[in-house]
């Protein structure tokens, strides 16, 4: 069972690859299961919770659990709720994973049947997958706790990210999402060190990084990276056609007194002039971020200040969320008010109100164009599809209406052109291309 972001889902993937080539077998549901492994999440409090429930559904169910993650690094938490699970981990440790279903579950080798595809065990549908290449953070946001749980940023060796990278795309993937804490940092800790793939040296560094993984022929999309200088030269990379025009950046706030009190590495003003030049390059650049609303001692004028910032930036796909404190978090020991649960709510609900109005103009500029999309489901007579603004299951769709005889020829992970024909807050709706 796997909680949490999609860099948890990689680390699942990891150690369901290792447990396969041993010959394990992934069960359907709790009853056909020997023995179950609860990768957990522990940032926030509802995501403890929900790693609290699951744990203990899990022992309910079937009653041999081993825990691994996040909320690993808080062991007490855990067995002061759950103390009959068999084993606790923290987050990145596959092999005391491993270790332990053997202790619990010896393994049983069969290798003529124990055989793993070459792009190892995968969570995700067969047409796109995550690819983390790093591990931790060296920032230390106050309202976060990754770096006490994950420890400091540690990069994947370039080559070896690079491998993965080739090997996903030889196996049919048609979209590879570039994961970390810290993305566009890829490679400060190796001092960017090069190393060899296709013939050519390459740096530890996050554009030699996406100039690589765009020789690939498929979809690059970049996933939670800080607005460093650096990010602007990827922009044109963008504009080229070799990756994905869209950027998930993380700017939480746009006060700049509530973000010196979050310890974010950026400026509201420096950010807006940065968007408008990205967007001078690429004109089809699809921003998404996230914000925090009701931090500690978050102004009525801070708050307004967020609203004005966002309808400046205007960007295209956005998430909020209602400051909660973490247990363990420097924000827990700032000398600011709090901020009532009721005000939180209402300042997220009117942040998500104007996002919404922004997004439904935004896309409604689209109607009349024609575009690639990777189709995620076929039936019903239409299919549902993303574009390359969207990224799964976090952005908006494209369903793919009108001839259905067209329609069921097509397959899930097809890449196809479509003409959009409406739009809503979200989502757009077309039909194929002629």
């Amino acid at each position: 069972m796997s909680l949490g972001c999609p860099k948890a889902l990689v680390d699942s993937e990891r150690i369901l690859t290792r447990l396969r080539a041993e010959g394990y077998e992934v069960a359907a549901s709790y009853a056909k299961a020997d023995l179950v492994v609860v990768n957990t999440c522990g940032f926030i409090e509802s995501a403890v919770a929900e790693s609290l429930d699951a744990i203990g559904e899990a022992l309910a169910e079937n009653g041999k659990v081993i825990v691994t993650g996040c909320l690993g690094a808080q062991p007490q938490k855990i067995l002061d709720a759950h103390p009959q699970v068999l084993k606790i981990t923290g987050p990145q440790r596959y092999e005391e994973v491993v270790a332990s279903v053997h202790e619990h579950l010896p393994p049983k080798h069969e290798p003529f049947v124990d055989l793993v595809p070459a792009q190892g065990i995968k969570l995700t549908p067969r047409h796109y997958s995550y690819l983390k290449i790093s591990e931790g953070c060296n920032h230390r946001c106050s309202f976060c706790i990754i770096p006490s749980m994950r420890g400091d940023l540690v990069s994947r060796p370039i080559g070896e990210v690079l491998r993965e990278a080739e090997q996903l795309a030889r196996a049919g993937v048609k979209e590879i999402l570039v994961i970390s804490q810290d993305t566009s940092a890829y490679g400060v800790d190796l001092k960017y060190a090069a190393q060899v793939w296709r013939g050519a040296a390459r740096r530890a560094r996050f554009y030699d990084l996406a100039v690589a993984l765009g020789e690939l022929g498929i979809w690059i999309r970049l996933h939670y990276v800080y607005p460093y200088p650096h990010v602007d030269q990827v922009i044109e990379l963008m504009a080229d056609g070799r990756v994905l025009p869209y950027l998930d950046i993380p700017f939480q706030h746009a006060s700049a007194r509530i973000l010196k009190l979050m310890k974010r590495p950026a400026a509201a003003e420096d950010t807006l002039e940065r968007i408008a030049a990205w967007r001078k390059i690429a004109p089809d650049i699809a921003i998404r971020s996230t914000f925090i609303v009701g931090f500690p001692g978050e102004s009525d004028r801070d708050f307004e200040e967020l609203l004005d910032w966002l309808r400046a930036a205007q960007l295209d796909r956005v998430g909020c969320f209602e400051y909660s404190p973490v247990a363990g978090a420097s924000a827990n020991a700032l000398r600011e008010p709090a901020v009532p649960d009721a005000l939180k709510a209402q300042r997220r609900e009117r942040f998500m109100q104007l996002a919404a109005e922004i997004s439904a103009r935004r896309l409604a500029a689209k109607v009349g164009r024609t575009m690639a999309v990777l189709v995620d489901q076929v039936g019903d007579g239409a299919a549902v599809a993303r574009s390359a603004s969207d990224a799964p299951e976090i952005d908006g769709t494209v369903r793919i209406g009108g001839d259905t005889r067209a329609l069921e020829r097509i397959k899930v992970g097809a890449m196809v052109q479509v003409k959009i024909t409406a739009s809503g807050p979200y989502d757009l709706e077309a039909r194929l291309a002629t």
